[in-house]
């Protein structure tokens, strides 16, 4: 159930401080939210995988079918390590908004680039 709204009162100012581990979910749940938009995907026939470099400050986030013609189940290649991704794939963005934000890439060249 939805709480209802509270008025801000004058001289009231709402603050939200949130730790890395609350700043990770909501970045995660923020584009599994928007994964239609942001990845122009229906998000009932994809599966989602990321990985979060918080040294580096960077986020890679990727979709894929769920199954095959046949109702068997896809995976990500055995050999992908997200670790290896962000070394090797540039920022695909400047903005999450912007368009032409998501690059795609067969599982072949993923495993090519996990080696």
């Amino acid at each position: 159930m939805k709480k209802k709204k509270q008025p801000v009162n004058d001289d009231e100012v709402r603050v939200i401080k949130i730790g890395a581990d609350a700043l990770f979910e909501f970045i995660y749940e923020s584009i599994i939210d928007g994964q239609e938009a942001f990845l122009d995907v229906d998000p009932l026939s994809v599966t989602d995988s990321f990985y979060m470099d918080w040294e580096n400050r960077q986020l890679i986030f990727c979709a894929y079918k769920t199954e095959n013609n046949k109702g068997e189940l896809l995976k990500l290649p055995e050999n992908m390590s997200f670790e290896k991704l962000m070394k090797r794939i540039p920022n695909t963005t400047e903005s999450m908004y912007a368009p032409n934000r998501y690059r795609k890439y067969t599982k072949a060249e993923i495993e090519e680039m996990c080696k």
